[in-house]
C-alpha cells in the first residue's frame, strides 16, 4: 500500500484527509513543519501532501527542503493551502511539486491525481543503472523566466535513460532541453525531459531523462 505524509497544522483538516485517504493509503500526519522532514526521511512516504501557511516554517521552505535533498528529491509533493495565488502555485511547480490544490478540496480530483501519480513509477525511480563517467555536455533551451540559454557543462552520472548535471540555468520541473556531446565537434544527442532539480547556495542540479535519444549517446539500452 501507497504511503502518504500529511503535513498541515489544522488538526481538523488532517483528520478530514486521514478519513478520506486512509482505505487507499497508509497515512502519516503531523502538525509541526519541524518534524515533517525527519518523518519524510524514516517512513519515506511516496507522496506528502504540504500545507502551505504553517508557523515558524512556511511550506514554501520545506518543500525547497524536501525537494533538494537526495534522500526525499524523489516524493511527490502535493501542496494544499488556503493561499489564492498564481504566483505561489507557479513559484512551487518551480520548485518541483507536483500538484496545487485550494481549499475547499476537490477530494475526488485530489483522488484522481494521487492515483495517477502513485499507480506508476517516475522515470528517475525505474530507471536505467546509472554509471560514473565524465562526459562534456551543451544543453540548449528556455529557463523559468522565458529566457533562451545555452550552456556548456557536464557529467559524472550517465545511464541509457539520462543523467545528472549542473547547470547555472534556473529550470522548471518538465522542461525540455536539447542536449548535445562536446568534443572536437558538437553532436546532438537529442532531446532531455527535466525530472528532477537538487539545488544548494552556490549550485544547482537536474536529473534529466532522454525522450528522444539518437544512437550517438554514450550508453546504449
Amino acid at each position: 500500500m501507497a504511503k502518504i505524509l500529511i503535513v498541515d497544522d489544522d488538526k481538523a483538516m488532517r483528520g478530514l484527509l486521514r478519513a478520506r485517504l486512509e482505505s487507499s493509503y497508509e497515512i502519516v500526519d503531523t502538525g509541526d513543519p519541524d518534524q515533517a522532514l525527519g518523518l519524510a526521511m524514516e517512513y519515506k512516504p511516496d507522496a506528502i501532501l504540504l500545507d502551505l501557511m504553517m508557523p515558524k516554517f512556511s511550506g514554501f521552505d520545506l518543500c525547497q527542503s524536501l525537494l533538494s535533498l537526495s534522500h526525499t528529491s524523489h516524493i511527490r509533493i502535493f501542496i494544499i493551502t488556503g493561499k489564492e495565488s498564481g504566483a505561489a502555485q507557479e513559484y512551487c511547480k518551480n520548485l518541483g511539486a507536483t500538484g496545487f490544490f485550494q481549499k475547499p478540496l476537490d477530494f475526488n480530483l485530489l483522488k484522481r491525481r494521487l492515483a495517477e501519480e502513485l499507480g506508476t513509477q517516475r522515470p528517475e525511480r525505474r530507471g536505467h543503472s546509472r554509471v560514473r563517467m565524465r562526459v562534456s555536455l551543451k544543453l540548449q533551451g528556455t529557463d523559468v523566466s522565458g529566457r533562451p540559454f545555452e550552456e556548456v557543462t557536464f557529467t559524472e552520472n550517465v545511464s541509457a535513460g539520462g543523467f545528472f548535471c549542473n547547470c547555472a540555468a534556473s529550470l522548471a520541473i518538465g522542461a525540455t532541453v536539447e542536449v548535445f556531446l562536446v568534443g572536437g565537434k558538437d553532436w546532438y544527442v537529442g532531446r532531455a525531459r527535466v525530472m528532477r532539480k537538487e539545488f544548494d547556495i552556490n549550485w544547482q542540479r537536474y536529473g534529466f531523462h532522454l525522450e528522444e535519444k539518437k544512437d550517438l549517446w554514450v550508453l546504449q539500452a
